[in-house]
């Protein structure tokens, strides 16, 4: 089949969890014999090809609220004024409205909707405003919707009464990860905890520095992580963790050989993700075989299956950090059941395998539009 993967910031990965997850699934696509084209932006204008997939750099807009957007546009058009795909996959809800131009050409779409993207903090009246649109304009236009988590699954059943289809992403394991790079920067072993995440509020970046830093840890916390469009939550952390020399912050970290030394050598892995489905962060950590600290919502109790300490609040997380490290056997015992969870439930060989079935049906004709064309809110979620 010829297939198309555009909404995101494209391959190599390096970014977030979309740009991952096509990785993984457009190299195992490939590699089947599938005709993959990736559209992303010009961070790597000179690869015109990656693991076998075909590479198209497009330009967008530098301003929060328009660079995906505007970035798709120019996908989209690349895909209307080609060979017709098979089958296309759009990245994120936000890119809805390019969906019904690429079905008035007769290609299939799969819209994978993301995670409740109107909740995150960092959008304005305007911009949560536009992101319920857009999941209704997605559930209303697409042939088929793909969430990454059964909170997600659940939200469009009850929000819209729209089937979607569960792709969960996969988890990179690693039994055996070289400790070099920690020696280089002067960490130990098993005697850090670590937070990776961008510094928007929804992470809870800020409120994790804090309840550590009132918390009587004796292990430091290395916080890997930025924020290009927030200068002042992450002026907040920095003020926050100022002063207290057990806190490391090491900014954005783009050695992937530091950053699986820092997963798999971490005592624990401290989550404070509360919006979005299976995060590809928790994943690595889990598949890593550390055991986590996680911001106490569904999505993530659902993939640790409940095996992880949890918090609400700075004092909540002070107390979890001390828990921990008074009990080391059940850290270890913790990240060990994480990893085999993470082997067993989270293969990308089996997400590639739900794509492509998922690419076959829709190359076939299968679609919801036509139970779905005039879905709307239910009356109790309309707000």
């Amino acid at each position: 089949m010829r297939i198309a993967m555009l909404g995101t910031r494209g391959v190599p990965a390096a970014y977030g969890g979309f740009e991952t997850a096509v990785e993984e699934v457009g190299s195992r696509l490939a590699a089947r014999g599938h005709d993959v084209t990736v559209y992303g932006d010009r961070t790597h204008p000179h690869i015109t090809e990656h693991l076998g997939m075909r590479v198209v750099h497009l330009p967008s807009l530098p301003v929060k609220q328009l660079e995906t957007l505007s970035r798709s546009g120019f996908a989209t058009a690349r895909v209307l004024t080609g060979p017709r795909p098979d089958a296309a996959f759009v990245f994120n809800a936000a890119n809805a409205p390019y969906v019904s131009l690429l079905r008035a050409r007769r290609i299939p779409v799969a819209v994978h909707v993301d995670g409740l993207e109107w909740r995150r903090a960092k959008w304005g009246g305007a911009g949560r405003a536009y992101y319920r649109w857009a999941e209704a304009h997605s559930v209303r236009t697409a042939d088929a919707l793909i969430a990454d988590a059964p909170g997600i699954a659940e939200y469009y059943e009850m929000e819209f009464g729209a089937p979607t289809e569960l792709i969960r992403y996969g988890a990179p394991v690693l039994h055996h990860c070289s400790t070099a790079p920690l020696t280089a920067i002067d960490l130990e072993p098993a005697r850090f905890h670590l937070v990776v995440a961008r510094f928007e509020p929804e992470n809870h970046v800020l409120e994790i520095v804090r309840g550590y830093r009132a918390s009587s840890a004796t292990l430091p916390l290395v916080v890997v992580g930025s924020a290009p469009y927030a200068a002042e939550y992450t002026r907040a952390v920095r003020e926050a963790a100022e002063g207290d020399e057990r806190i490391r912050l090491l900014g954005g970290v783009w050695d992937q050989e530091l950053l699986d030394a820092l997963y798999a050598h971490a005592y624990t892995y401290v989550h404070g993700h509360s919006v979005g489905g299976t995060n590809p962060s928790l994943l690595r950590a889990m598949g890593a075989g550390t055991a986590t600290i996680a911001y106490d919502v569904g999505f993530n109790r659902e993939v640790l299956d409940d095996d992880a300490w949890c918090f609400l609040d700075p004092r909540q997380l002070g107390e979890a950090v001390m828990a921990a490290e008074r009990d080391e056997p059940l850290a270890i015992a913790r990240g060990l059941r994480a990893r085999e969870r993470a082997e067993r439930v989270f293969r990308w060989e089996d997400v590639a395998d739900d794509y492509e079935r998922l690419a076959g049906r829709l190359a076939e004709g299968a679609s919801i539009h036509s139970v779905s064309r005039s879905a709307r809110r239910t009356v109790q979620n309309a707000r």
